[in-house]
């Protein structure tokens, strides 16, 4: 089975050139409440590209150069605002009742991004390499170890929590991020309920 022509067959099949690339998108969009899946996917593309300079120069350079303490703020900040509006994006969706109309599966996919952003940021915490970092990594074996998940992820492995950290989790959160805006444009945006209720009493 050929991988690149099953995929190219799936988004042919589930993905018009107008939901890939809208040019109109419907009236109820303009709402405040459809931002912050923007404002999430705007700051992740910030906080990868900050975090691929950061990877690039290594720690020597993040922790004692002028620039390097700049870029690493810069990636600490992208990540609060990160998930500030992923928790916004969270709460709005879930008061819109975003898993409606066979929509389930955005929210299933949603989910799991969300918990791969946890489990990254930890990851994140744990790559410092500085007096926090080990702080927390030494705190944290012994809930590895109790969970029973310490012989595969040992906190105080640096060389695998940042590997974990910059190549492995990411391009999965990446893939995860990229299946749920393809789901997102099939599937369109959740009406607001307000909308579909007015509709029904016509």
């Amino acid at each position: 089975m050929n991988l690149t022509r099953k995929t190219q067959e799936i988004i042919r099949n589930n993905l018009s050139m107008e939901d890939a690339l809208p040019t109109k998108m419907p009236v109820y969009v303009n709402s405040f409440a459809y931002i912050f899946g923007v404002i999430t996917l705007s700051a992740l593309g910030f906080v990868v590209i900050t975090g691929i300079i950061l990877a690039a120069f290594g720690p020597q350079w993040y922790h004692f150069s002028n620039a390097g303490h700049f870029v690493n703020s810069l990636h600490f900040w992208g990540v609060q605002v990160f998930f500030s509006a992923l928790l916004a994006h969270l709460i709005t969706k879930f008061f819109m009742a975003a898993w409606r109309d066979g929509r389930w599966k955005t929210w299933v996919i949603g989910m799991f991004a969300f918990a791969l952003s946890i489990f990254e940021a930890y990851t994140g915490y744990l790559s410092q390499t500085n007096w926090d970092s080990q702080w927390i990594a030494v705190q944290a074996k012994d809930a590895m170890n109790a969970l029973g998940i310490g012989g595969f992820f040992n906190t105080m492995n640096t060389g695998q929590v940042l590997t974990l950290h910059v190549a492995v989790i990411p391009l999965i959160l990446v893939a995860f991020v990229l299946l749920h805006l393809i789901v997102v444009r099939s599937d369109g945006p959740v009406k607001p309920i307000e909308e579909k209720d007015s509709r029904r009493k016509k």
